[in-house]
């Protein structure tokens, strides 16, 4: 007996990894060379919470187990690309992204999962947003500096 294909859930997560310096950790897909990101991932569970997926995501794809993980209250509902669309069931064309950031006291080497990621780089942020091949990824990373501000009374 076969097991059943398990589809991705249409909700993931982004974490922006960065320094108080602004300097960002990019990652480049094993898949598509050229293909920069922050850590990604789809939750495992309907009932997995985004901070836990985020966790898990930036513990699975980067070895990274500490640092202050924040829900930056964002989120993005983007057309799935046509290339990953067969990851989920038939007819889901549209996937909704929570986003986090998660503060490093400084930039420092990762270990990447090779079958997903090939590279590292930790840029400023503006070069970051750049570099970044997703849209919403880019726009997360322009965000930043906001996030980093303290709230005023």
């Amino acid at each position: 007996m076969t097991e059943a294909r398990r589809f991705k859930i249409p909700r993931s997560v982004l974490v922006v990894i960065h320094t108080p310096a602004l300097e960002v950790l990019l990652i480049e897909r094993a898949d598509k060379p050229g293909y920069w990101q922050s850590v990604t991932g789809a939750l495992d569970t309907p009932d997995e919470a985004p901070a836990a997926a985020a966790r898990r995501e930036v513990a699975e794809e980067t070895g990274i187990t500490d640092g202050e993980l924040r829900d930056w209250g964002l989120q993005n509902v983007y057309e799935i690309y046509e290339v990953w669309r067969h990851r989920y069931a038939p007819g889901v064309t549209h996937n909704t992204e929570h986003v986090f950031g998660l503060t490093l006291p400084a930039a420092r080497p990762v270990t990447l999962a090779p079958r997903e990621h090939r590279a590292q780089v930790w840029l400023p942020w503006r070069e970051a947003a750049d570099r970044c091949f997703s849209p919403s990824n880019a726009e997360a990373v322009l965000q930043l500096p906001r996030f980093l501000t303290p709230d005023l009374p």
